[in-house]
């Protein structure tokens, strides 16, 4: 057995409790409630919402439609790159696109939503930068902060991942909420898995 070092771990545990809950107590509700509303409004005209990010941002996106669409809100990945290559092609005038990065200054990410923005979209930054060129181009911004990843280079997205990932989380709450979303109509959406069956004090 190598000798792992496992304060390594340790250090990790501490710099993630201390980041998120910093970055919890910060929270504006009225960023939430403002991207909810831009959301509801877009499906009451009959438009879609769509999530993408570039990198690891682009796996939260993948989840956040998941979640999102599994929760009342359907929702379309809408691939990072391939956006300016014609996948842009999914999306209509009116449209919601949820933006994700860290930085918010993303080179890749800047041609794909100066595209979105071209396609008549409205746009929900998510970035733990409220200067950041993607902040401003949000018709809504929620902020998603940390000022350490977590481990000695401080540059492999960690920290940053779960605050974004929790920043989606909330926000599917509301729009849950809002539907007024039952068990029954739940399990019809996923009727795989444990998932799938009405508990015992849903029946």
């Amino acid at each position: 057995m190598s000798n792992l070092d496992l304060n390594v771990l340790k250090n990790f545990d501490d710099i993630v409790s201390k980041e998120i809950q910093q970055f919890v107590s910060e929270i504006d509700e009225e960023e939430y409630t403002d991207s909810a509303n831009l959301i509801i409004k877009a499906q009451e005209r009959g438009n879609r919402v769509h999530i993408t990010g570039i990198g690891k941002p682009g796996h939260v996106a993948t989840y956040g439609a998941s979640l999102l669409s599994s929760t009342g809100t359907p929702t379309y990945f809408l691939h990072g790159t391939e956006a300016i290559h014609g996948s842009c092609g999914q999306l209509l005038p009116g449209d919601v696109v949820i933006c994700i990065s860290n930085s918010g200054e993303t080179a890749e990410l800047k041609a794909t939503v100066a595209a979105i923005k071209n396609n008549g979209c409205s746009i929900i930054s998510i970035t733990g930068n409220h200067n950041s060129w993607l902040a401003k181009q949000g018709d809504t911004h929620i902020f998603a902060s940390v000022k350490e990843e977590g481990d000695q280079l401080n540059r492999a997205p960690r920290a940053s991942i779960i605050a974004e990932t929790y920043v989606i989380q909330r926000l599917s709450l509301l729009l849950q909420a809002y539907r007024n979303l039952d068990p029954t109509q739940y399990i019809k959406w996923h009727p795989g898995g444990a998932l799938g069956n009405l508990r015992d004090n849903e029946k």
